[in-house]
């Protein structure tokens, strides 16, 4: 993984800053700040890690899989998107797959990227011992997809419960929550926050802001630049955002192609972009993942971001890199 200033990207994140609860949504606009400190009740001592479970975009690159982050906070895990390959990743990072370990999975958008792992994790979190049901957090649409994954595997359902599997009863359940954005979790010291975002044609886009006793975690999910995220990342001790490289957009050689960079524009942030973005949010690290990198090398995603004005830690996102946030640092 190459950094800006040549960091390890294992090494602890930190800088000085000030079960489930999911709550009534709190609806803020694009051009509005997400604020709200950490809310009252027992604060955890559990440490926070976020790992890179998917780093990839549409394109099928075996050497990143679907967008998809963790964040472990003690023994709680919460899952931001569930691109391809989620469950197996998880494995692959040491994180716990039997019994339903998930505390919930928060969804940006339903793009099918982002998405197309969401099967995978209900189903497979069931036949590896689920009993209770899978909550989650996403747009309006999130509970219609939800109902027509469970109808496609009726089948498998009737199969696995009723046959020598002996699968436990509702145990692919899922609880959604539809959002409009705000505070959408708020237990033991961590606070979500559904930052409405700017992703093209899309009529519901969030990014996430969490709060942990060690500090903030931004995560964009796919979006143009955006007021609202860009506040709710100052400071914050890691920016996970999306980025395209803006010298190498121009238009594809393919029906429709012409469009490529109005698209890319509408829809995604531009590592120059980003730049400023950073610049003025001023994370402790920025972290690049679903790059449409068309062709661009890392350290070419990294030169944009730097034209674009920020001079602080950036590192380009790998598959399974973990960012342990440690506090006062």
């Amino acid at each position: 993984m190459r950094a800006i200033d040549g960091h390890s990207v294992t090494r602890g994140i930190g800088r000085p800053a000030g079960m489930l609860g999911l709550l009534g949504a709190l609806t803020v606009t694009c051009v509005a700040a997400v604020s709200g400190s950490i809310g009252p009740g027992r604060v955890a001592a559990d440490s926070t890690t976020v790992i890179l479970l998917g780093t990839g975009t549409p394109y099928p690159d075996p050497k990143a899989e679907g967008p998809a982050v963790a964040v472990t906070v003690g023994e709680r895990l919460f899952l931001f998107d569930a691109g391809p390959g989620v469950v197996r990743q998880m494995t692959a990072a040491g994180l716990p797959v039997r019994g339903g370990p998930v505390t919930a999975l928060f969804l940006t958008h339903l793009h099918s990227d982002h998405t197309l792992g969401y099967p995978d994790l209900i189903f497979t979190s069931w036949v590896m011992g689920r009993r209770g049901p899978l909550r989650v957090v996403g747009p309006q649409g999130t509970q219609a997809m939800t109902d027509h994954l469970l109808s496609a595997w009726k089948e498998d359902i009737a199969v696995r419960t009723d046959g020598l599997e002996h699968g436990t009863p509702g145990g692919y359940a899922v609880e959604v929550r539809e959002t409009d954005g705000g505070v959408v979790y708020d237990s033991a010291g961590v606070r979500i926050a559904a930052i409405p975002v700017e992703h093209g044609s899309w009529a519901r886009a969030f990014g996430y802001r969490v709060d942990t006793p060690e500090g903030r975690i931004v995560i964009s999910g796919d979006t143009r630049p955006c007021q609202a995220l860009e506040e709710a990342a100052q400071g914050a001790r890691l920016l996970i955002h999306e980025v395209y490289s803006a010298a190498h957009l121009a238009p594809e050689r393919r029906p429709g192609g012409e469009d490529w960079p109005e698209y890319m524009r509408a829809f995604h942030t531009s590592d120059r972009e980003l730049g400023g973005i950073a610049a003025r949010a001023r994370p402790a690290l920025l972290v690049l993942y679903h790059m449409v990198r068309m062709g661009a090398t890392d350290q070419e995603l990294l030169d944009g971001i730097r034209a674009g004005g920020y001079s602080g830690r950036a590192v380009v996102g790998t598959d399974l890199a973990r960012f342990p946030i440690v506090p006062g640092r």
